[in-house]
Formats: structure tokens, C-alpha cells, sequence
């Protein structure tokens, strides 16, 4: 056996050490994404799932599309808005996910 054969030979065994450092790496990788995506996600959800449950009539909010109204009747799972005088649509609560902060962003009547 030549000198190179042998190198190779050891190179292609791994060391036990060398197992548990991918094992590492993996439960590494696992931990940032949780932190960084999975939680953030999760705690947001759980932000808009409480708002759509405290949607009450007379509160101000925008809809997933953009639309600006007012809430004039809550059932189980719609939302009546007035979009203008006398324009209701009807909308999944669902959809309903922010409430504008000031004045200037509410719809005019």
C-alpha cells in the first residue's frame, strides 16, 4: 500500500466527534429558525386572532383588500362594514386585521 491509499482510507472513516457536530449544526439551525420565524409568527397570529375577536360596532378597520370602514354589525363570522353613507358590504372576520391608528387614515364621510 502506497502512502496516498492509507491517507484516503482515514479521511473516508469519520470520527465520532464529527457525528455529533452535524447533529449540532442541525438542532442550531432548528433553534434560529424558531426564534426568528416560527415564534415571531405564531405571537403575531395570536395578536390578530385577539383583535378579531374584540371587533365591536362602531370601531374603525381595514380589511386584508385595503377597505377602510366601519363596523356596523357583528355576527358569528361576518362583518358588516359602511364603506361610505349608506354602502354596507358584508365581510368574513377573517379578513378584517388592522385598525387605522389616527384620524387622517379613517374614511371621510
Amino acid at each position: 500500500m502506497n502512502l496516498l491509499t492509507i491517507m484516503l482510507q482515514a479521511a473516508a472513516e469519520p470520527s465520532p466527534a464529527s457525528n455529533w457536530s452535524g447533529i449540532l449544526m442541525m438542532v442550531l439551525i432548528f433553534v434560529v429558525f424558531y426564534f426568528f420565524m416560527i415564534r415571531p409568527q405564531s405571537k403575531r397570529q395570536k395578536e390578530v386572532r385577539k383583535f378579531q375577536d374584540s371587533l365591536e360596532s362602531g370601531k374603525h378597520v381595514v380589511t386584508s383588500g385595503g377597505i377602510y370602514g366601519k363596523i356596523k354589525e357583528v355576527k358569528d363570522n361576518i362583518v358588516v362594514l359602511e364603506i361610505a353613507d349608506n354602502v354596507r358590504i358584508k365581510v368574513n372576520k377573517n379578513m378584517v386585521f388592522d385598525s387605522p391608528e389616527d384620524a387622517s387614515q379613517q374614511p371621510a364621510k
